[in-house]
């Protein structure tokens, strides 16, 4: 069952939110965890929760139609959130995507085929979904919204190069990209990166 988890502010008009989503194997509670490191205090916070704690089955460049039906019905479980905080007023520039892995991916896949202003996407260790990118998928105009992708450059789930290839696509398609890579393997989510995100999209 598609379960949405709400915490923090009452969403609004002229109130920022943020919709975050989780990794492989995780849950809409863990990711909302971050609110303790990230500046989220105003924020409505809504955190959907994939079936079976995965949003699709296979690697995020697996061919694509490996990953199918998954990866429409999370996008689609996205889009729903999304949707229902324009319902309550809240602009799509006040509306954040912050991810990480699989999450990550999914918030720049959803973010990229629906570009438009937002208040910023935040991908900690993610790229755009496919076996190659199709540049078909994504159209509209960012407007200069700020994005984080960052992650390992020797991460053995989400490469360097997909990483580069999805900050080339997003700058083309408007957006205020930085790429911030580490020399280590670990894969998570850095200090770095949180102080990083804090200054530069949530401050």
């Amino acid at each position: 069952m598609n379960k949405l988890i709400n915490e923090g502010q009452k969403p609004q008009k002229g109130k920022k939110a943020a919709i975050m989503i989780h990794g492989r194997g995780a849950s809409a509670k863990s990711i909302l965890s971050l609110k303790s490191y990230l500046k989220l205090d105003d924020f409505a916070l809504m955190a959907p929760q994939a079936p079976g704690g995965t949003w699709y089955p296979y690697s995020f460049m697996a061919p694509d139609v490996s990953n199918q039906p998954a990866l429409s019905n999370s996008l689609q479980q996205i889009n729903d959130a999304f949707d229902s905080l324009i319902e309550e007023g809240v602009l799509a520039s006040d509306i954040y995507l912050i991810g990480f892995s699989q999450g990550a991916c999914l918030s720049l896949e959803f973010a990229a085929r629906n570009a438009q202003k937002l208040g910023g996407v935040v991908a900690f260790t993610g790229g755009l979904i496919g076996e190659q990118i199709n540049r078909d998928n994504y159209q509209g105009d960012f407007e200069g919204t700020p994005v984080l992708i960052s992650g390992s450059q020797q991460d053995t789930h989400v490469p360097l190069e997909r990483m580069k290839e999805s900050e080339s696509l997003l700058k083309k398609n408007g957006a205020d990209v930085k790429l911030l890579t580490f020399a280590d393997s670990a894969h998570t989510i850095r200090q770095e990166e949180i102080d990083w995100v804090n200054q530069h999209i949530l401050g």
